[in-house]
């Protein structure tokens, strides 16, 4: 538990920019030398949740659909970020990469009927996601703020697990306060890196009912992106009471995974 008016995260590196565009060279031009791998770890895990507990999948901070991508289709994190980052396509128009990536990940689809839906503030990233079809829908909205919309809440409704792979930090406990008052019959899966503590979104779904654990282990998320990300990182850890011996220490921000469920 972090003191209180302790922050801890504040010092991570922004990539809101990345986010900007309408296709998603930029987000991968950044986050491959950085190793970005989170999501390829996340994903047995995600699908063994998905055995528990089958059904619509929610994305939060899904960015330009990567869990769905993975879920979905025959492809790892490294073919998809190599496609993306294809100096062969980096004159393209966003219009001519939305419609290739289009096919290319209809020629790769492995998991049809699964349906997923994503939630993030950047609407590029969202309207790619779903041009292409690796999303059936997707919100740009901040939860953060403000209620979801009315269609927001409606599809809501139907979801089974709800997933995030490195948000917290960007949304918190009002988000997913949110989404499972109107998610009754979701499970929430979140992979939270290790300078965010997960006590507060914990406590908000233990109030509809939700028993969070921790599952074993660490995943690793990506390398720093430089001194000061590192250094801000090592002293977070510290603040927090956790070894970062074989993980930030070694240069990589580490994930937990917690899973929250009926008790």
């Amino acid at each position: 538990m972090v003191d209180e008016g302790t922050q801890t995260g504040e010092q991570k590196a922004d990539f809101t920019d990345v986010y900007q565009g309408r296709d998603p060279r930029a987000y991968f031009r950044t986050l491959v030398p950085l190793e970005y791998q989170v999501p390829q770890h996340a994903l047995p895990v995600v699908e063994s949740v998905l055995e528990q507990h089958p059904g619509t999948v929610l994305d939060v901070c899904c960015s330009y659909g990567i869990n769905a991508t993975l879920l979905r289709h025959d492809v790892d994190l490294d073919g998809l970020g190599a496609h993306a980052v294809d100096p062969g396509r980096a004159g393209l128009a966003p219009e001519q990469v939305i419609a290739e990536d289009a096919a290319w990940f209809a020629a790769r689809r492995r998991r049809p009927e699964l349906r997923v839906l994503g939630l993030d503030v950047s609407r590029p990233a969202i309207d790619y996601a779903v041009a292409t079809g690796v999303m059936a829908d997707g919100w740009a909205e901040d939860l953060e703020a403000a209620d979801p919309s009315p269609s927001l809440i409606d599809a809501l409704a139907g979801v089974s697990l709800v997933l995030c792979t490195g948000g917290v930090g960007y949304v918190g406990p009002a988000t997913f306060d949110r989404i499972r008052t109107h998610a009754p019959d979701a499970w929430v899966l979140a992979f939270v890196l290790r300078v965010f503590p997960y006590d507060d979104v914990a406590a908000a779904l233990a109030g509809h009912g939700l028993v969070t654990e921790k599952l074993p282990g660490t995943f690793p998320q990506r390398r720093f992106a430089d001194t000061a990300e590192a250094d801000a990182a090592l002293h977070d850890i510290a603040l927090l009471g956790l070894d970062p011996a074989g993980r930030e220490a070694d240069g990589w921000f580490h994930a937990e995974a917690f899973l929250s469920r009926p008790g």
